[in-house]
């Protein structure tokens, strides 16, 4: 398996930072995916890799995570994505630290066709960049 974390303290406490990651659409969108489609707890999002557009569906799981999804179709063998929330004592409670965590292991595939462990994770760290931004009320949504 492979592990990709980025981690940040962001404005906002738990609670509003919790509403802004279940409006999935914001939120998948300040990944940057090429299409984003939202059907209730179920996500599916487009991109363009390198030379290859992928399609990944996830489903949101219960969890002790602020919020949890894993793959139930796409290109990985298992994904599977938590955002956890920390209120930060330090500052009254009006900001949160966020730790986002992707697991996934390739479909054999994929592996040294055009893709590989090292272009999904840099691609991947890029998405939770993007998506950490968001939650700080900076772009995407």
């Amino acid at each position: 398996m492979e592990t990709v974390t980025v981690s940040g303290t962001v404005d906002g406490p738990p609670a509003v930072l919790e509403d802004r990651l279940y409006d999935f659409d914001a939120l998948m969108q300040s990944a940057g995916f090429d299409e984003v489609h939202v059907d209730d707890d179920r996500i599916r999002v487009v991109n363009a890799v390198g030379l290859a557009t992928l399609e990944l569906t996830v489903e949101v799981v219960d969890s002790d995570a602020a919020l949890a999804y894993e793959q139930v179709d796409g290109m990985f063998d298992e994904m599977m994505t938590r955002y956890e929330l920390e209120p930060d004592d330090t500052a009254d409670d009006e900001r949160t630290a966020v730790t986002i965590t992707t697991e996934f292991a390739l479909g054999t595939a994929l592996v040294g066709d055009l893709l590989d462990a090292t272009v999904i994770t840099r691609q991947r760290r890029s998405e939770l960049e993007g998506q950490l931004a968001y939650l700080d009320g900076e772009g995407g949504g």
